[in-house]
């Protein structure tokens, strides 16, 4: 299983790449592959802020929806455009590439010492089943 080591990372399976004030927020590839395939994703936070264990949006699968909890609090600035249905509309793009094109928002966070609060990529794989 993937589980980069330069990002953190939620009990509830979401991760979280910081770029300056800047953050990529998506699934992890265990939440993928539990999921199974990807066929809508939802959000319709974009220019709300929000705090860290808020509902952002959802990712719904063949057999099931599951929300998405914001990992740190931040302003949600975008949704991944090949994501959105009345974009690219892939959302099988996350099971693909979960860490990579596969990011589901970016975020401006507001408060950088929540990072300390979130797993290590070690931590993260310790918890998994």
């Amino acid at each position: 299983m993937n589980i980069p080591k330069e990002l953190r990372y939620t009990e509830d399976h979401e991760w979280i790449r910081v770029e300056g004030d800047i953050a990529y927020v998506g699934i992890t590839d265990f939440a993928q592959k539990e999921l199974d395939e990807l066929v809508y994703v939802e959000v319709e936070t974009v220019g709300e802020t929000l705090s860290a264990g808020d509902e952002f949006g959802t990712v719904e699968a063949v057999k099931t929806t599951s929300e998405l909890f914001m990992p740190i609090s931040g302003e949600i600035l975008e949704f991944n455009k090949q994501l959105d249905d009345s974009e690219g509309d892939d959302p099988t793009l996350i099971n693909r590439d979960p860490y990579g094109e596969g990011w589901i928002v970016k975020i401006k966070i507001s408060d950088k010492t929540e990072l300390d609060g979130l797993l290590s990529a070690e931590d993260y794989a310790a918890s998994l089943p």
